[in-house]
């Protein structure tokens, strides 16, 4: 059978070899946090709450690029869990607002662990200057294209 060389052989993309490395990472960090009964998205909004300490469920979707039935259903399992309380907003009684419980301000920093060991299991072997830039080009290219800067899916 004949090779055919009319077509960019695949792994000549960028974006093979950005999926390979994103499914890897993405799948090992989905994992770590699974054994501690977290998803990702799940992780997102209790670090997001942990830094921000009181947030508008409106303000989350927006930072997590979710709609308000989503980060409806997401408060829900958190609150069912004991790791998010829902609260009146002092500012207007209509609303709400979201704060992390005890358990769920202790749980932040064991995820927040998993989360770096999984960055040094897979870029470790990077110097500190190829970790930048990498960092840098990553960014530059979500800036550029206009997408979401919050992956949680």
């Amino acid at each position: 059978m004949a090779v055919r060389t009319d077509v960019s052989d695949l792994s000549a993309h960028l974006g093979f070899w950005l999926r390979a490395v994103s499914n890897q990472v993405s799948q090992a960090f989905a994992a770590k946090l699974e054994a501690e009964g977290v998803t990702v998205a799940e992780w997102v909004m209790l670090r997001l709450l942990y830094e921000a300490e009181a947030a508008a469920p409106s303000r989350l979707a927006e930072q997590m690029n979710m709609t308000r039935g989503g980060i409806t259903k997401l408060v829900s399992r958190l609150v069912d869990r004991s790791l998010v309380l829902r609260r009146a907003s002092p500012d207007d009684g209509r609303g709400q607002m979201l704060e992390l419980t005890k358990a769920g301000t202790e749980l932040v920093p064991k995820l927040a662990f998993l989360a770096d060991s999984n960055d040094a299991e897979f870029f470790g072997s990077l110097s500190t200057a190829d970790r930048q830039t990498l960092e840098r080009l990553l960014k530059q290219i979500v800036r550029a294209s206009g997408m979401p800067a919050m992956p949680i899916e």
